[in-house]
């Protein structure tokens, strides 16, 4: 079979219309997802995957388990927050230089060593004793899910397409919105049948038995795929022709478009995080079930899959730097309905804004940064970025957990929340607008 860009044959790579001369000729944009999903399936399986798997370190899924940790550690809403910030904090530090490696190792040796890690903070979870090893535990399955699988799923879609890499990174978020679909209703039921330890796990078994040996099969052949991605670099460094010069770490950190990107692009860790960390806090504030909310998950599930599907042919036609500017203004509708009403429908509507805003961000905001920046230091670009953004999703239920033990409502710190998003959006805006500096 003729070799794809991406390395390996027609089912590893996706072919341009440009490569009409080998014999294939894609079509349009909006209809190419089935048969790109089909001729990338192990390699785009292979984000999806990891992009579920990093759910077990992702708030909205710890969040479950809070009301059941701090119950068992007799902390307060303010002290089970700094407890989650102190492990959170500590991934942030470390991902810069865990995250970069990805540049550096192969790709199967450093998702097994993610998932490794993943493993041993899930052991941790369950067996903790004492605040301060909590906090431990918490750094693990941060660092881990949140941060280094989440990296590699987007990092590993960004580098390895340029042809069709909106639609790569929409179809890896989908295993994002699966976690958040599927795993809430199911923590709450695993708590109501084997306890928060026991579930823990039950995570380990999962990751061991299922994720574990898939995603080892999925990423077979994929040294011919990075290969071929080295070839092409080299290639574009001795002959610039309208590709996009890759930035270094160093040269993206003195760019001041990057600073005022920054506070919207991180509003969504820190935001989001805050309320699905308090999501049972939230529900008990405004009177409706635990259950009620978790059931709700899938719906906000589905609005991230259904904007992340629209984003991505939009991307591979418009570029990302189009659809960012307007990504929080959804979220900001939703906070809105969060503070304002109570009425146990409106947990739909606020679900859904939050959903639009979260499908933009993970795929928009995913290929921004290969589109401003290039590819051949994206791992260690990205790394940045998000140790940023797990600093900010640690910062945000500390923030709401400080409100609410001051005696500000919840629905209080909402509307402040929508406010920022709204600030956020002007800087967005003026961020994709300002010229790029001449580099030297």
């Amino acid at each position: 079979m003729a070799n794809a860009p991406g390395g390996g044959s027609l089912s590893w790579g996706y072919m341009s219309p440009k490569q009409g001369a080998l014999g294939y000729k894609a079509p349009m944009p909006e209809k190419t997802y089935l048969r790109f999903a089909i001729a990338n399936a192990r390699f785009v399986g292979f984000g999806f995957l990891i992009a579920f798997a990093s759910s077990f370190g992702q708030t909205y899924f710890i969040g479950i388990f809070g009301p059941s940790i701090a119950g068992e550690f007799d902390l307060s809403h303010t002290a089970w927050a700094t407890t989650y910030l102190c492990g959170t904090i500590a991934s942030a530090l470390v991902l810069p230089f865990s995250g970069k490696l990805i540049d550096h190792y192969p790709l199967r040796a450093y998702t097994l060593g993610a998932l490794s890690l993943l493993t041993l903070g899930a052991l941790a979870m369950s067996s903790v004793q004492g605040v301060v090893l909590l906090a431990v535990a918490i750094f693990m399955i941060r660092q881990a899910g949140q941060g280094l699988m989440s990296h590699i799923s987007i990092t590993s879609m960004a580098r390895y397409f340029e042809e069709g890499r909106g639609r790569a990174i929409a179809l890896a978020t989908l295993g994002f919105a699966a976690g958040e679909a599927i795993l809430p209703r199911s923590a709450l039921s695993l708590i109501a049948w084997l306890g928060w330890r026991g579930s823990f796990l039950a995570v380990i078994v999962f990751l061991v038995g299922v994720v574990l040996p898939v995603v080892m099969w999925l990423l077979k052949g994929h040294e011919q795929r990075h290969a071929a991605h080295l070839e092409k670099l080299g290639s574009q460094d001795k002959d610039a022709g309208g590709a996009i010069r890759s930035w270094t770490r160093g040269e993206v950190l003195r760019d001041p478009r990057f600073y005022l990107l920054l506070p919207g692009l991180l509003s969504p860790a820190m935001i989001i995080t805050a309320l699905f960390f308090n999501h049972l806090f939230l529900a008990d504030a405004k009177s409706w079930s635990h259950t009620h909310i978790a059931d709700s998950y899938v719906i906000y599930a589905g609005a991230t899959t259904v904007i992340a599907l629209v984003c991505g042919p939009l991307i591979d036609r418009l570029g990302g730097m189009r659809l960012v500017p307007a990504m929080l203004l959804p979220m900001a509708g939703g906070l809105l309905v969060a503070g304002t009403m109570r009425q146990t429908w409106s947990v739909w509507p606020y679900f859904v804004l939050l959903g639009c805003s979260v499908g933009v961000s993970h795929t928009a905001v995913s290929a921004l940064w290969a589109e401003l920046y290039g590819v051949g230091s994206i791992g260690a670009i990205k790394s940045v970025v998000s140790a940023l953004a797990v600093l900010s999703s640690a910062l945000g239920p500390v923030i709401m957990g400080a409100c609410m033990d001051a005696g500000i409502s919840i629905e209080t710190v909402c509307i402040g929340f929508a406010g920022y998003a709204l600030f956020a959006s002007i800087l967005l805006f003026a961020g994709t607008r300002l010229r790029a500096p001449v580099l030297p």
